[in-house]
């Protein structure tokens, strides 16, 4: 039977279905038109990039146009670039490479990426909003030899860590440090010289491209040891033919993201969510202005949860990366939040939201709000 594919515009995309608003891009941001074509375009190479015939080196100078692409947006050189299926494999080839022979350090926040890759690692404590304490981790760095592995924006509260502070300390104890950019790619502008890390993860999806593209990006002469050696492609650094359509659509996704102020309409659900009794967690923290984490007190996350998708209204209760369950947020646990913990949820704005979406949001939450928290003093 054939089999016919829609590209949706723009418009179309913010939501599974016309009427639904689009409030969880920190799971999967809203797919970009211009990465959508790429993919299409890449679809129709049959070569492999590594043949030698006329098709692989169609195939092959795609894939070197999109390294370099990518590379230049980030600070990076291309050929300290390894692309990988997604974030997560761009997190655990870096606890791989970097961390062998070196004690491993992770903000208590990290992603669980990180914390499956170094499940033995010394956890670094964060303050009450959610920001690694420094002081913790320069006592840490005095033991010796270290990795340290830091997220620059959490996906759960938009919380932004301090990394060029972090960074300099790691220089001053001759540490590495791997800085997971997954949620600040984007959103803010990311340049791995800057931030003055080893080594950035970078995940297509979470800038508007596909699912199953990431890279792994890399200061210059950083050697990596493949943790997937395969056939020795990526300089022998990660094996596997590379999923070319998807990093076309990653690359198209890079150059096409321009970040946007988010948080003046963020903010306005905030003020209207805070007037209903919520809690606006790590308010005044350094955040991703599209990001807002709010805990309703006696309500659990996934009622709320619930509720608000039967409004119309898609949000999570944190990290989406757990099979579909809603859980207690060890991020916020380690934030020292007791009970509303387990009551918070994450709103996350697209790039291509609007002002009614952030309207229709702020009715949703309103309603849900007075609802729940009448039931549960009942």
């Amino acid at each position: 039977m054939e089999m016919s594919y829609v590209v949706q515009d723009s418009s179309e995309c913010i939501g599974a279905r016309r009427g639904m608003i689009y409030m969880d891009a920190n799971a999967t941001e809203a797919p970009r038109p211009q990465a959508a074509a790429a993919m299409l375009a890449a679809l129709a190479l049959p070569g492999n990039p590594s043949s030698i015939h006329a098709a692989g080196r169609a195939a092959r100078k795609l894939l070197e146009d999109a390294r370099e692409g990518i590379a230049t947006r980030f600070g990076a050189r291309p050929a300290d670039l390894v692309f990988t299926s997604g974030g997560t494999e761009a997190d655990a080839l870096a606890v791989h490479a970097l961390g062998q022979g070196r004690r491993i350090i992770i903000g208590a926040t990290e992603h669980d990426a990180i914390r499956a890759a170094a499940p033995d690692a010394l956890r670094l404590p964060v303050d009450a909003n959610g920001v690694a304490d420094l002081d913790a981790l320069a006592a840490l760095l005095a033991a010796g030899p270290a990795l340290v592995c830091l997220m620059l924006a959490n996906n759960d509260t938009g919380v932004l860590h301090p990394i060029a502070a972090a960074a300099a300390l790691c220089r001053a104890h001759g540490a590495l440090l791997h800085v997971d950019a997954i949620q600040a790619a984007g959103r803010l502008a990311v340049d791995l010289p800057s931030l003055g890390a080893t080594s950035l993860a970078l995940s297509a999806h979470k800038i508007g491209g596909p699912m199953g593209a990431g890279a792994l990006l890399l200061a210059p002469d950083v050697p990596v040891r493949a943790h997937l050696p395969g056939g020795g492609q990526e300089r022998g650094r990660r094996g596997g033919t590379p999923a070319l359509p998807a990093i076309a659509g990653f690359a198209a996704a890079v150059q096409a993201c321009t970040p946007r102020d988010l948080a003046p309409l963020r903010d306005r659900i905030a003020t209207a969510a805070r007037d209903c009794g919520a809690v606006e967690i790590a308010a005044t923290a350094p955040r991703l202005g599209n990001t807002l984490c709010l805990g309703l007190p006696g309500v659990r996350a996934e009622t709320q949860v619930i509720a608000l998708d039967m409004a119309g209204v898609q949000v999570s209760a944190g990290a989406a990366c757990s099979s579909g369950k809603v859980g207690r947020s060890h991020v916020l646990d380690a934030m020292g939040l007791g009970p509303l913990a387990a009551e918070a949820i994450r709103i996350s704005l697209p790039w291509n939201v609007t002002e009614d979406d952030v309207a229709h949001t702020i009715a949703a939450y309103r309603s849900m709000a007075t609802r729940l928290r009448r039931g549960a003093a009942a």
